[in-house]
């Protein structure tokens, strides 16, 4: 038997009562937003100071590549046993236990000797287990905070920080390590910014009733059947594989692009020793496009889905909407991806301007996937959901693309060390991640086939009613 915990809908929460409740929403959204910029900067550092990590610690391609692979293996292992907890405990208290481990180890990770690769690597391991914390656990919050389009538009607000946090990262990243003339600084900074929000947290974060926007009945159940339940959900197993071919295109485009740019850059200007200056001019550019594309394409996805949805604009009213313009999103970045891949080392500027469409082709998708999985879980099991579509995205997405693909660099190249060996050798292992892109639109496509049953359903259970026939539903 399960036991049940009732949201009538007579009942107000105490976050609703009174003229502030909307803007302390809003308010709780955007410190949201901030931690979670602050944690997509952090990834994206080390990525931005690369260059200047490999050679005090005297690392290759893969080992550079493992620096990612080990983060997201710490991150997907604890995603589940977080989004276990999110689900049945005060989600503001695992918020903040994580936000220690995760500014504690980022810190020590910047005192490492030169001869102490390894300890630097756990470090940055540890630092996955503190943000899988907020990352399987935040997205609830706002789910329980809002319905309907409000609650798309808290996601797309709240996933800005995906493209800003990572562009930022590098930015950052870069320009502190040239201004300071060591990459320490360079990762340091954003662990100091988040003892800021840190405070925040502590003070501004209440924690919603579960199922409160949607005045759902909750039940308690156990991990098995949690998992049985996801798994016999359609829409959420197939937007789970069509968000991890996004991600691991995304995650080995993050990681070596910047790299690749510069080798091109080298090629251009018969240089194989790049001027450090020149590094990270292509590092900020590199970041400006993932910020900008990335607030685009987020925007961009959004408004087209609700649009889309409520028949606005050119369209005619489609409630499989979401699934479908993040088909598009895939199938527009395939073909532009490609292409930047191989005008690079003819024209940097085309291939900058390739890649910013590509971006935000491929970031239409982040604020729709986690509405979609919002739309088709009941609230009970929304962090676990995430939980495990966090783990699948990193296990079979960013974990092992960097790897792979650093792998298959230093493959192609053997003991070649010019840039045009370098460039083309990242080149030709970029074509996998450009390949697996293509998946996802087939699985994107392939859910727009069972959304409204699956939602239909959502909506029964939370409010403990029997399904109705699938011909009832519209």
């Amino acid at each position: 038997m399960y036991s049940k915990e009732i949201c009538p809908l007579s009942k107000v929460s105490q976050a609703e009562k009174g003229s502030d409740g909307l803007p302390r929403k809003m308010l709780v959204v955007v410190i949201l937003l901030a931690v979670n910029l602050l944690n997509y900067m952090d990834r994206f550092t080390v990525a931005g100071v690369l260059g200047r990590l490999q050679d005090y610690f005297h690392m290759n391609d893969k080992q550079a590549g493992m620096l990612q692979t080990v983060f997201v293996i710490f991150y997907m292992c604890f995603a589940p046993i977080c989004g276990y907890l999110g689900d049945r405990y005060n989600r503001k208290f695992i918020i903040i236990v994580g936000m220690v481990i995760w500014i504690t180890a980022v810190a020590l990770s910047t005192l490492v000797g030169r001869d102490h690769f390894n300890i630097f690597l756990l470090l940055r391991g540890i630092v996955g287990i503190g943000e899988a914390t907020y990352a399987t656990v935040a997205p609830t919050i706002i789910g329980d905070m809002f319905s309907g389009s409000m609650r798309s538009t808290a996601l797309m607000i709240f996933y800005f920080a995906v493209p800003v946090g990572s562009g930022l990262g590098f930015i950052g990243g870069s320009a502190i390590s040239l201004w300071s003339g060591s990459w320490q600084w360079g990762v340091r900074f954003t662990p100091l910014l988040g003892m800021i929000f840190f405070v925040f947290i502590i003070v501004v974060l209440e924690e919603p009733r579960r199922g409160e926007a949607e005045h759902a009945e909750v039940e308690h159940s156990t991990i098995w059947e949690d998992l049985k339940y996801l798994m016999s959900v359609k829409t959420y197993v197939l937007t789970t594989l069509g968000f991890t071919f996004v991600v691991f295109c995304v995650g080995a485009a993050s990681w070596w692009l910047p790299q690749m740019m510069t080798f091109a850059y080298g090629i251009l200007h018969h240089l194989d020793d790049v001027p450090k200056d020149e590094v990270a001019h292509i590092s900020v550019i590199f970041g400006v496009i993932t910020c900008s594309a990335g607030i685009v394409g987020i925007v961009a996805g959004t408004s087209l889905s609700q649009a889309w949805k409520e028949g606005k604009w050119c369209f005619r009213v489609s409630p499989t909407a979401d699934p479908f313009v993040c088909a598009a999103g895939s199938f527009l970045a395939t073909p532009l991806f490609f292409i930047t891949l191989l005008v690079a080392n003819h024209s940097l500027n085309f291939a900058w301007a390739l890649m910013f469409v590509a971006v935000t082709s491929m970031c239409l998708n982040w604020a729709l996937n986690m509405d979609i999985l919002m739309r088709v879980i009941v609230p009970n099991r929304r962090a676990s959901a995430t939980a495990i579509q966090t783990l699948m995205g990193h296990l079979f997405g960013d974990a092992s693309s960097p790897y792979i693909v650093g792998f298959i660099s230093d493959t192609i190249r053997g003991d070649e060390s010019s840039s045009a060996a370098k460039y083309f050798s990242l080149q030709g292992a970029m074509f996998l991640p450009n390949v697996v892109l293509v998946l996802s639109i087939a699985c994107y496509l392939w859910s727009t086939l069972h959304i409204l049953y699956d939602e239909h359903q959502a909506k029964m259970d939370m409010h403990g009613q029997n399904l109705l026939p699938i011909s009832e539903i519209h």
